[in-house]
C-alpha cells in the first residue's frame, strides 16, 4: 500500500498542466478541461438514448436523491448512462477553491486485522471531529465494506449538510492486472461491484453524487468501459498526500501544500490504522491552504460539476 501510495504521488508530480485555455475542446480521444486537465473521452454506446442525465438517475439512484444547491433532484457527476465515463484530475484553475477528499477503504485483509484485534479502527473520528469544528466541507469516497463496517459513522457524514458521499468500489480490489499487488476484481464483475457500492451509500441519503474513485486509482479502456451503464464519473485526483502508512505528518503537509492549485482535487485518507498520521497532518493543511488563499469546497464544486452532468459526447 505505501509502494502503490507513492508510485502514485510520483505519477502525480509529472502531470502536464496546459494553462491558458479558455474553451474546452476535443483531441483525438482526449479531452482539454478549460483548467488544462485532459480526460478521456466517453464514446456512445449504439443505442444509448436518453436526455440529461440529471432527469435520468442511474441505476442504483432514485429521483428522490438530492442535488447541489440551486439544481434540484441534481445527482453531482451523473453521466448518460451507456457512455463510458469521463476521467478527471481537477477543476478549472481559476478563483480559489479545492477539494478535499477522503478514501474509506476497506479490504478482506482489513476486516480480518479488525476481527482480530489486530487493529483498534480504520475510521479516523478525529478527521471528522475537525472537519465538523472547523466547517470545513469535504468529499469521503466510500468502499461497501467501509459502510457496512461504520454505518453509524456512514450516518453521521451524510448527516453532515458540507460533506459529499462517493464510491470507492465494495471491497477495494484491483480493477487492473497490475494495481499493487490488489488482488483483482474478476471483469464480469466490476459493474454489480461499483453498482451495489451506489445502492449501500445511497441508503444514507446526504448529499450524494455519482463520482467513482478506482482503488489506486488503476483503470484502463475495460474497467471505463465496465462502469458505462452506471452514469458516472471517474475522480483521480493531482494532489496524492501519500498519507497511508506515513510515520510522520510532515512529509503529508509538504507533499499537498508543494502541489497544490487553484481546482485541485487533494487525495487523503480516512482509514486510521493505515493513515496514522493524517489527523495529525490535516491542521497544517487546512492553515497551509488558507495562507495560500484557498478554500476548500464541495467536490462537485471545485469541478465545476455543471459542465460534467453534460452529454460527455457533446464536443465542446
Amino acid at each position: 500500500m505505501f509502494l502503490k501510495k507513492i508510485h502514485v504521488l510520483l505519477l502525480a508530480t509529472t502531470l502536464v498542466v496546459v494553462s491558458g485555455v479558455a474553451a474546452l475542446a476535443w483531441s483525438g480521444d482526449q479531452r482539454l478541461t478549460d483548467g488544462g486537465a485532459w480526460v478521456t473521452r466517453a464514446p456512445a454506446t449504439p443505442g444509448a438514448t436518453g436526455s440529461d442525465p440529471a432527469e435520468q438517475p442511474a441505476p442504483g439512484v432514485s429521483g428522490r436523491l438530492g442535488g447541489t444547491p440551486g439544481t434540484p433532484g441534481r445527482i453531482p457527476g451523473a453521466t448518460r448512462p451507456g457512455t463510458r465515463p469521463p476521467v478527471v484530475d481537477h477543476g478549472p484553475r481559476t478563483g480559489d477553491k479545492v477539494a478535499l477528499t477522503f478514501d474509506a477503504d476497506m479490504t478482506d485483509a482489513m476486516l480480518y486485522q479488525l476481527r482480530t484485534g489486530r487493529v483498534r479502527s480504520y475510521a479516523n473520528l478525529r478527521i471528522i471531529e475537525m472537519l465538523e469544528r472547523e466547517k470545513v466541507p469535504a468529499t469521503f469516497f466510500l468502499t461497501g465494506k467501509w459502510v457496512e463496517r461504520y454505518p453509524d459513522i456512514t450516518r453521521r457524514l451524510a448527516g453532515n449538510p458540507r460533506f459529499e458521499l462517493a464510491n470507492h468500489s465494495y471491497g477495494h480490489l484491483a480493477f487492473t492486472s497490475d494495481c499493487y499487488n490488489l488482488p483483482r476484481i474478476p471483469a464480469g464483475q466490476m459493474t454489480s461491484d461499483v453498482a451495489r457500492t451506489f445502492e449501500l451509500v445511497e441508503a444514507y441519503g446526504g448529499r450524494q453524487t455519482r463520482y467513482f474513485r478506482f482503488p489506486g486509482l488503476c483503470h484502463d479502456g475495460a474497467a471505463l468501459a465496465a462502469l458505462a451503464p452506471l452514469g458516472t464519473t471517474v475522480v483521480d485526483g493531482d494532489v496524492v498526500s501519500g498519507d497511508p502508512f506515513a510515520t510522520a505528518w510532515r512529509p503529508i503537509v509538504r507533499a499537498v501544500l508543494s502541489q497544490v492549485k487553484p481546482g485541485s482535487v487533494i487525495v487523503l485518507h480516512v482509514t486510521e490504522a493505515n493513515a496514522a498520521m493524517t489527523d495529525e497532518a490535516l491542521p497544517h493543511i487546512l492553515a497551509g491552504l488558507a495562507e495560500r488563499g484557498l478554500t476548500p469546497a464541495p467536490l462537485s464544486e471545485v469541478l465545476g460539476d455543471g459542465a460534467l452532468a453534460a452529454d460527455p459526447t457533446q464536443e465542446r
